[in-house]
């Protein structure tokens, strides 16, 4: 919506028969505007204030055809809470569940701190659920509210302040600072804090394309804002090795039947460096599972629980393509012949769903992470010793994932096809696995020195010397 001081004002035009005969004509860079009224006095008036806007200098919207400081005035009216409700509604459609989610957890945390007055506040609790369950739901907009979450909607409404208010960065402080701390006044997770202060820039990035704000410029950019320390960094303590997989992988077989069933699952995790969410989605068509020789998964996307409230089949699972990829796209991820032979055996003994997935239920469901983290716990106690089943030892199923990673790492494949396999940017490979890499580079410098000395005529050994090379 452009603005522009290229506006001319015509004569008031009579129509005669007209409810509204008397119309006010004006034209607004190549945009033509128009506005009809029941008195002669009332159109008038208007085609003075219009006038009145020009001899102020004022430049006039070339899209409404407004002056800037009506713009700016009609703009002001509009709430925090009632552009978020917009937002959600327009980014519905095109979200997954899991991020329809992620955005109500972000502004249900958010919206109760900009308001104009704490006066007659409902208890926090009651408020992040009529929110977060209700207000930016868009699944339940039609649905009749208890009456507790309606009152609190209804006090929020009205106090909510104008969107405007977020020029001011005192306001937008007021934002990060309800981001940063969880509803029992402790810090959040600085991934958390991250995610949620994501959705503000967009949501305040909206309201600047909807002229909301005097400058164009996203309020956020203007504050400095640090985000909590994060532990983003694998702990070289939570990674299992070779060999200490392999026996998991065994605690995970001798379960019984659902161990059984379960262990080409986590080999997955481990010898794949696939995400949870990607195993359970694995299916035939997927693998590629020579009789000798190494094989090849060609992973296309993954299974995410967000929940039956969120979905808009009202099932708590959602299909979802690759992280961070684009829609269809895929990664194909080599595994070594002794899981390709262990993939081979599973397929034999328990066949597929009948969609295809290797993995599932007793009944051929999709796999909870509840059912297969309490296998995995049962497999930590008999296998690990007593500290290290105390440690951060293999913890997570997901800490399998790491520990394949690392171990390709460690093995001297290059960074970034060991990147390409993970499914994820050299950036975050390099970030993720720091420590790790760390090792890595240590081990190489000592490789690098060694090969220094000899060359130099010295013996790399402790003690060696080889003399003057010829």
């Amino acid at each position: 919506m452009p603005l522009t001081y290229d506006v001319r004002i015509y004569s008031i035009e009579k129509r005669s028969n007209r409810p509204k005969p008397y119309r006010v004509r004006w034209l607004v860079g190549p945009q033509k505007h128009s506005k009809s009224y029941t008195l002669k006095a009332q159109a008038d008036g208007r085609r003075s204030e219009l006038m009145t806007a020009i001899r102020m200098g004022e430049q006039f919207d070339v899209e409404t055809g407004l002056p800037a400081s009506e713009l700016r005035a009609l703009n002001g009216s509009v709430t925090w809470y009632e552009h978020t409700r917009a937002y959600v509604d327009r980014r519905w459609a095109t979200l997954p569940a899991k991020s329809r989610r992620n955005d109500a957890d972000a502004l249900a945390t958010i919206t109760p701190a900009l308001v104009k007055s704490t006066v007659g506040r409902p208890d926090p609790k009651v408020l992040r659920a009529a929110l977060y369950g209700w207000a930016y739901n868009k699944n339940r907009w039609d649905d009749e509210h208890p009456a507790e979450t309606a009152s609190a909607l209804r006090w929020l409404a009205k106090q909510s302040l104008p969107i405007s208010a977020l020029e001011d960065p005192a306001t937008v402080r007021l934002a990060l600072d309800a981001l940063s701390t969880l509803l029992n006044g402790s810090p959040a997770a600085a991934r958390t804090a991250r995610r949620k202060r994501a959705c503000l820039s967009d949501v305040l990035r909206l309201a600047v394309e909807a002229r909301y704000f005097t400058v164009p410029v996203n309020p956020l950019s203007t504050v400095k804002w640090t985000a909590p320390k994060s532990a983003e960094e694998v702990d070289p303590g939570s990674v299992a090795n070779p060999r200490q997989a392999r026996a998991l992988l065994t605690g995970v077989r001798e379960q019984g039947e659902r161990g059984a069933h379960l262990e080409a699952f986590f080999g997955c995790l481990y010898h794949a460096a696939m995400r949870p969410a990607e195993a359970v989605a694995l299916s035939r068509s997927q693998c590629h599972l020579p009789t000798t020789g190494w094989g090849l998964l060609t992973l296309r996307g993954g299974v995410v629980h967000a929940g039956k409230d969120w979905t808009d089949d009202g099932q708590a699972h959602q299909s979802r393509h690759l992280k961070a990829r684009p829609e269809k796209d895929s990664r194909p991820v080599p595994i070594p012949p002794h899981f390709v032979q262990l993939l081979r055996g599973h397929l034999d003994r328990y066949g597929t769903a009948p969609d295809g997935r290797l993995f599932r239920t007793n009944r051929g469901g999709v796999l909870q992470d509840t059912g297969y983290g309490e296998v995995w716990s049962r497999a930590r106690e008999a296998v690990l010793s007593t500290e290290e089943a105390a440690s951060l030892l293999a913890r997570r199923p997901y800490d399998l994932r790491h520990a394949g990673v690392s171990f390709w790492l460690s093995s001297g494949v290059d960074a970034m096809e060991v990147a390409r396999r993970a499914g994820h940017s050299l950036a975050v490979l390099y970030r993720v696995y720091a420590k790790v890499l760390a090792q890595t580079q240590q081990r190489a410098n000592q490789k690098i020195e060694a090969a220094l000395l000899e060359w130099n005529g010295e013996d790399p050994s402790p003690g060696g010397h080889l003399g003057d090379t010829p």
